[in-house]
């Protein structure tokens, strides 16, 4: 399985010949090294329903003919777009033949926001989980801290999870630590930072508030096997 970084929470997953994106904001996210035109994913995940996550799910999933996998409010606001979509909720797994999904809970908002000015309700947001190949990797989403990422790590030991450190809106560093701790990854990447001013964080001072010092940078691009 190979995890590659994106910029702000873009993750992609190739695993056996499939192409997963989560939070897929390309277009306007300065700090992402594709192109949208570049990109051929066969399945979407989204945490959430904010723009800087749903990004360009739209336009890709139609284009590719790509699944998206959401909470079941964000689903149908999707498919009401021509999008083809499988909704679920959080606690909830299904097995796909690309992988097993499972959403956990996120403490953050959920919407998005039409350019009439309107702000449609999309559900609660979510951190996932995907698993195969033997392994689990942890997409965080936008959240804070909580106390049962402990359950999170204890019920599914976590080889790599993605942690958003940009604070304001989601865990600062501090706090990211933290859940680090609980969650007890074999490896942690940090996410969502620097993409605006609010949410500057230097990820390398991160990485040395690990307990375990098993933190890791990725630049747009780079990526891990499992």
């Amino acid at each position: 399985m190979k995890i590659s970084y994106h910029g702000h929470s873009v993750v992609q997953i190739n695993s056996n010949g499939k192409t997963i994106i989560i939070d897929p904001f390309i277009s306007g996210n300065s700090l992402t090294d594709l192109k949208v035109e570049d990109v051929k994913p066969d399945v979407i995940i989204l945490s959430h329903g904010h723009g800087d996550h749903v990004g360009d799910t739209v336009q890709l999933a139609k284009k590719h003919n790509a699944l998206v996998i959401a909470n079941a409010e964000l689903s149908e606001f999707l498919s009401w777009q021509g999008v083809n979509t499988h909704a679920m909720h959080i606690g909830g797994a299904y097995q796909f033949d690309f992988g097993k999904v499972k959403l956990t809970q996120a403490f953050h908002g959920s919407s998005y926001t039409l350019e009439n000015k309107q702000i449609v309700y999309c559900g609660m947001p979510a951190g996932v989980l995907f698993m195969n190949e033997g392994k689990t990797v942890y997409h965080a989403g936008d959240t804070g801290l909580f106390s049962d990422m402990k359950l999170i790590g204890e019920r599914h030991p976590i080889d790599l999870a993605f942690l958003p450190i940009g604070d304001n809106f989601t865990m600062g560093p501090e706090d990211a630590a933290y859940a680090a701790k609980l969650l007890n990854a074999k490896t942690v990447v940090p996410i969502h930072y620097n993409t605006f001013p609010p949410i500057k964080q230097d990820p390398y001072q991160f990485i040395e508030m690990l307990d375990s010092k098993n933190g890791r940078v990725l630049n747009p691009g780079e990526a891990i096997e499992l």
